[in-house]
């Protein structure tokens, strides 16, 4: 899920920069309604000078219409840079996993089993007989949550915010909680006893890859199509130049009965090739698109869900089965998928 950029606030930002530079230990003082009075000395000093040592600036939050040139050192605007390397001094190194339990809807007790079933033969169609093998029991379906910065290089640079949510321990995207957690309500007391699943970086690197291709997928389609086509552009521009100027030392050469002069020639070629190539090269590499993300945050979520053991029968083979029902997705989720 894609966030909306926030529109820029030059006294929304002023105070996001008070509080963030005074979690990391700075003094700060409101001189002016757009004006911070700010002395660092350590990690917040490190914005300014790799050093960290003491810095004292007033910093100025300016409006999106101003046309002057900007001192960035000092100057707050759309863009800057001081506001993109704040971001990176407040994000912890490295990235906890936080835990979350999602509140249980005491008044809701599970699914009645004509509505199980019927959501169950919706998912899998296959299934010829269905019944409960033992009652539902409360338990817990778990989901990773990530925040996502995307920097695209390519002849623009491109930014944006992005949700993830993933289905563990299968990885698929799930897009509804991705776009509702903002509004989730949690377990303040913690969910009781939990049994959450041991983390697996890698397993869940592989996931969030696939993820965020297929998030970025039709950004990216859009950037490549712009950039092959100005690539394109300087190729052909390169190709029509050194081909004019091959074809004149070519004329050259066959009008010169020096021989001298047949060799120079033999060799400006030569470097010409070799120049033309590299130069095609060089724009190739320069129409290249980099993505570069950047995880904020990571969020484990126990969600309340009924767990059943169902008796089934498929392609005319009785099978028993361990399934998690989610009330907020109306999904079933096999233990062992079928």
């Amino acid at each position: 899920m894609k966030l909306d950029r926030l529109a820029y606030e030059p006294g929304l930002l002023l105070g996001f920069y008070e509080q963030a530079l005074t979690s990391l230990g700075a003094l700060c003082e409101r001189t002016w309604h757009d004006r911070l009075q700010v002395v660092a000395e350590g990690a917040p000093a490190r914005l300014w000078n790799a050093e960290g040592v003491l810095h004292e600036v007033e910093l100025q939050f300016t409006t999106a219409d101003v046309t002057a040139a900007r001192e960035a050192a000092r100057e707050v605007f759309p863009g800057c840079q001081l506001t993109f390397r704040l971001a990176e001094t407040l994000r912890p190194v490295p990235l906890p996993l936080d835990r979350l339990v999602l509140a249980r809807d005491t008044q809701a007790g599970p699914p009645e089993p004509f509505v199980a079933e019927k959501l169950w033969r919706a998912q899998f169609g296959d299934t010829t007989r269905w019944g409960l093998a033992a009652p539902f029991q409360p338990g817990f379906r778990f989901s990773l949550v990530t925040l996502v910065r995307c920097e695209i290089q390519a002849i623009d640079q491109h930014w944006s915010l992005r949700r993830l949510a993933l289905t563990l321990p299968e990885g698929e995207p799930d897009e509804a909680l991705a776009r509702s957690f903002g509004f989730v309500e949690v377990d303040q007391r913690g969910g009781g006893n939990v049994d959450w699943p041991a983390p697996d970086p890698t397993r869940w690197q592989g996931f969030l890859r696939a993820a965020l291709e297929q998030e970025l997928a039709h950004d990216l389609a859009a950037i490549r199509a712009r950039q092959e086509h100005g690539l394109q552009r300087e190729l052909d521009r390169i190709d029509e130049y050194f081909a004019n100027y091959e074809r004149e030392l070519t004329s050259r050469a066959a009008r010169s009965t020096s021989e001298n002069s047949k060799l120079k020639t033999a060799e400006r070629l030569a470097a010409a090739k070799v120049e033309h190539s590299r130069r095609r090269t060089d724009q190739v590499n320069r129409h290249e698109v980099r993505v570069h993300p950047y995880l904020d945050a990571l969020v484990l979520v126990a969600e309340p869900a009924w767990r059943a053991v169902l008796q089934l029968e498929r392609e005319h083979r009785p099978e028993r089965v361990e399934a998690v029902f989610v009330p907020r997705a109306r999904r079933w989720f096999p233990v062992n998928p079928p």
